[in-house]
């Protein structure tokens, strides 16, 4: 209560900043770079860092140098964050930091610090927790002022100019007028800081049952929005592992709404705005509850999650449409996302020529230049307007009717139209491929590459491509090769052949997912021991005694201001809840007993949440899924072994750990299973062996027992 009252009483005493101005329109932003001016950015790598290396500003990089420059001259600190993609910051940018009345102000008066929130999403933490307590809301560019110790006094996102000179004057006056009260203010904040993701060691003992797999549905279906799919919100995220979990559920308990809610999110997001209709892939998320207006930006953790959403739904539904969407969706990212190492790289901008979604969206003119006679067609199949379905006379291809209607009133076989939307499609291509680009955030992030490592080998297990797995093997070298160091430790980031961050929580988490992946798919150990590796080092190093849970910085990172745990679902899955299930996925693999009592406790400590948070706590849901019913432990040994491994992915089963290969290997559950001359399935369950069988038709009805 005494850090709320001192947080709020410090907002009245600020009553004169106004709020965050209207997003709603276009602004023109200029992203060309002067070199009138230089600052310490130059020498960075990050793309979002080099946008601003040469404004007015002053700007350093978050490290020792900047903070050592404000103690030293008892200035206080900017911290100003953002990333290559945001177009509100490029905004902001341009209003303020190309400003050379506003840069005066900044670099007399402060010490000035850029953070890519992707290479530093550590420091992003910590002051995003700070504008959440301040303001109520928080969102990029963040813009936080503390001491020259780190500690926040005020802070928020977007400023327009007038807003952010009066801001930065109110706050110095403050300091300088009442510097004990100032100084009490921010310590009050950290300590709500602290307070935010409070996590506490749950001794009860807990048993769960499909009752509460139920009653995290029942709480969760008033979100849903059964018309339009998505949650009853706008703007509307994907939140990709929300309908993992409920595909899992629907398949778990044969319950057809969870199954709606994820066939209708998808099909209509697939029609939607933000789906990229000629050329794959998705934008970050829609502005409206249609799906129909994309925020532009092409994020490369949006996609790999789609991908491997998309290619689980095809296997449970058989959807068409949804394979389609994954062949897409990878050509975009090898066109676009993929560097000649293997690695993945970060975004596209929402912006090209200073102004958002220009690169995607077309006039009717140009529509009828390109496709000259299917004009007519291709005008209801992407439901172009003359005067635009959008703003300024523009056009986002979307679609509102299903394929069959075509098909009927064009009298078209369905490869007929296939056809014919391809060769649009390439032509519209072709024709977008020669405006100016959006940036491209080449920046290769280990986090997000293991989850476009699984969505790879998702869709190669699914799709039975090998050019999939191809392109999986290779990042997963590429990992192995520039990222993981020799004690097993992994670097944050990647670009031009250099690394220099520490890893954080969700570089290992995802990585471990990814080579636990990889060995399901090629039954190659070595990929499962990498995972292993690299767990017993988070232990060492993240994992926090006290509450059972991981910190998301290594007690190998300098301390910032505040030590967090990543917990709560987004649209990334938390550190915590993939650490958690891949601690009881290796449990299993490696009888690692320790394991298992861990992830447990995990999941005790955040089981209320859990049950009540819906798509905020889907990834701890998938995990209490597996514990409410043992996973199938099928292990698949002889020559075949490859072939009977893709018998089963024809069918999706959330619930199924695999293993196996040509010889027995090392893993406890191969021992002693391995029969001469022919291809054996076991099928396991809480350490219970049904009776071997070399048919997967056999091995299946075993499951349903």
């Amino acid at each position: 209560m005494k850090v709320i009252l001192i947080i709020c009483f410090f907002l009245i005493s600020l009553g004169s900043c106004k709020p965050i101005a209207s997003r709603k329109s276009t602004q023109d932003v200029t992203l060309a770079k002067k070199e009138k001016f230089t600052n310490k950015l130059i020498n960075e790598t990050s793309p979002y860092l080099l946008q601003h290396a040469h404004n007015p500003v002053n700007w350093y990089a978050w490290g020792d140098e900047a903070l050592e420059k404000a103690k030293n001259e008892n200035k206080l600190i900017i911290i100003s964050v953002g990333y290559a993609a945001c177009h509100w910051c490029h905004v902001m940018e341009h209003e303020s930091f190309e400003n050379e009345e506003v840069a005066k102000f900044m670099n007399d008066n402060f010490v000035a610090i850029k953070v890519d929130r992707e290479e530093r999403p550590d420091v992003d933490q910590v002051y995003m927790n700070a504008v959440q307590l301040l303001t109520g809301r928080g969102g990029w560019p963040l813009n936080c002022i503390a001491f020259p110790d780190g500690k926040p006094i005020y802070g928020g996102t977007y400023f327009s100019k007038d807003d952010w000179m009066s801001v930065l004057t109110q706050i110095k006056d403050h300091v300088d007028k009442n510097p004990k009260k100032a100084r009490l203010q921010a310590e009050s904040l950290v300590e709500g800081i602290k307070a935010s993701d409070l996590i506490e060691f749950n001794n009860s003992k807990e048993s769960y049952s499909s009752n509460d797999l139920n009653l995290i549905f029942a709480n969760w279906k008033a979100m849903i929005d059964d018309k339009l799919g998505g949650y009853k919100s706008a703007p509307k995220f994907p939140l990709p592992v929300g309908y993992q979990y409920l595909l899992q559920y629907s398949e778990l308990t044969n319950n057809k709404e969870a199954l709606k809610a994820v066939t209708l999110t998808l099909d209509e997001m697939l029609k939607g705005g933000i789906y990229d209709q000629i050329g794959g892939g998705f934008a970050r998320y829609s502005t409206d509850k249609y799906w129909k207006v994309p925020h532009f930006e092409k994020m490369l953790y949006d996609n790999s999650q789609l991908v491997t959403l998309y290619s689980q739904a095809y296997q449970k539904t058989n959807n068409k449409n949804y394979k389609q969407c994954v062949a897409q969706s990878l050509e975009f990212i090898k066109r676009e996302l993929t560097s000649e190492e293997g690695g993945f790289y970060s975004s596209l901008d929402a912006d090209s020529e200073g102004k958002e979604g220009k690169f995607y969206v077309w006039k009717y003119e140009e529509i009828k230049r390109v496709l000259e006679t299917e004009t007519s067609f291709f005008k209801e199949y992407y439901n172009i307007e003359k005067k635009g379905n959008w703003e300024h006379g523009n056009n986002i291809l979307l679609r509102k009717k299903e394929d069959e209607y075509f098909t009927k009133k064009y009298k078209l076989t369905e490869s007929e139209l296939k056809i014919k939307v391809d060769n649009a499609n390439d032509k519209l291509l072709l024709e977008r491929a020669k405006r100016i680009r959006p940036g491209l955030d080449d920046k290769i992030l280990t986090s997000w590459n293991g989850l476009m490592l699984k969505g790879y080998v998702d869709a190669y297990r699914i799709f039975d491509k090998d050019e999939y797995l191809q392109v999986a093997l290779k990042n997963a070298n590429f990992i192995q090769s520039k990222l993981k160091k020799d004690d097993n430790s992994l670097f944050r980031n990647y670009k031009n052949g250099k690394a220099s961050i520490n890893g954080f929580l969700d570089d290992y988490a995802f990585s471990i997912q990814a080579f636990i992946s990889l060995y399901q798919a090629t039954f190659d150990e070595k990929w499962l021991n990498v995972a292993k590796e690299l767990t017993d080092y988070a232990l060492v190093h993240f994992y926090d005694t006290s509450t059972g849970m991981f910190y998301y910085t290594s007690d190998m990172d300098p301390a910032l201001v505040a030590r967090k745990k990543e917990v709560s679902d987004n649209v990334i899955p938390a550190s915590n809840s993939e650490m958690a299930k891949n601690l009881y996925t290796l449990g299993h693999y490696f009888y690692e007993k320790e394991y298992l009592e861990k992830s447990k406790q995990m999941l005790n400590n955040v089981i209320i949440s859990a049950k009540t948070g819906g798509p905020y706590y889907a990834n701890w849901d998938i995990l209490l899924a597996w514990m409410v019913s043992d996973p199938f432990e099928i292990s698949i040994l002889g020559r075949d072994h490859q072939e009977v491994r893709k018998e089963f992915d024809k069918h999706y089963l959330p619930n199924v750990f695999y293993m196996g290969g040509e010889k027995e290997g090392n893993l406890p559950l191969l021992e002693n299973k391995l029969m001469n001359g022919q291809t054996t399935i076991y099928v396991c369950k809480a350490k219970s062996c049904d009776m071997p069988t070399t048919k997967v038709s056999v091995a299946l009805s075993q499951m349903k027992k």
